[in-house]
């Protein structure tokens, strides 16, 4: 998914084809997703120094809110436009709200695995730290995390024919820049803020 992101897509075309749908038939990539995730967590897990018990809350949070429900969020409001264009144009169809979740599954998988693996393992390294490099190293990852999210939400929605303008959804990354330059002059740790989130809503 990560270096061959296009090619997914044309998977999505050629079932439109032969199956008149463009989203997966089956969840089974979701549920490998939700799988990675509950691998990964275990490097979470040592990093905040969860119990048993905590561990299973963090792995449920992840998978069903940061993953399924953040998704459902953002492929909810992504259907939505693109039906709302449609019907504004005109045009004779729009995506399935299930593409619009597999577009989110695809784009999560480079998130998980900067987020989720890379950032553990590199925590104690260079991130969890108070100084700036801290901070520039920590919040890189998260650019990176999230420019490939949206640059693969790009490519899903510019893969369909009846949807114009999807290179706007790239703007998001200018914003994304800016705002990370201003967490580095202010020295705003993302990945410290997230753990400590992390170990907020999980109580301990």
């Amino acid at each position: 998914v990560s270096t061959q992101s296009t090619g997914v897509y044309k998977n999505s075309q050629m079932r439109k084809h032969t199956r008149n749908q463009w989203a997966r038939d089956d969840p089974a990539f979701m549920v490998l997703l939700a799988g990675f995730l509950a691998v990964s967590s275990i490097l979470f897990a040592v990093i905040l120094k969860l119990s048993v018990s905590g561990f299973f809350k963090f792995l449920l949070w992840v998978v069903f809110i940061d993953f399924i429900g953040v998704g459902l969020v953002i492929a909810g409001a992504c259907w939505y436009i693109c039906g709302w264009v449609a019907r504004k144009e005109n045009l004779p169809q729009s995506p399935e709200f299930g593409y619009s979740f597999d577009v989110h599954c695809n784009a999560f998988f480079p998130v998980l695995v900067i987020m989720h693996v890379i950032q553990p393992l590199c925590w104690h390294i260079f991130i969890d730290g108070s100084g700036t490099w801290s901070s520039f190293m920590g919040n890189s990852l998260w650019v990176l995390a999230i420019a490939s999210y949206i640059y693969i939400t790009f490519l899903g929605y510019a893969a369909l024919p009846f949807v114009r303008g999807a290179e706007k959804i790239l703007y998001l990354i200018a914003a994304l820049f800016i705002i990370f330059l201003f967490s580095v002059c202010l020295n705003h740790n993302w990945g410290k803020h997230l753990i400590n989130f992390y170990r907020y809503r999980i109580g301990e």
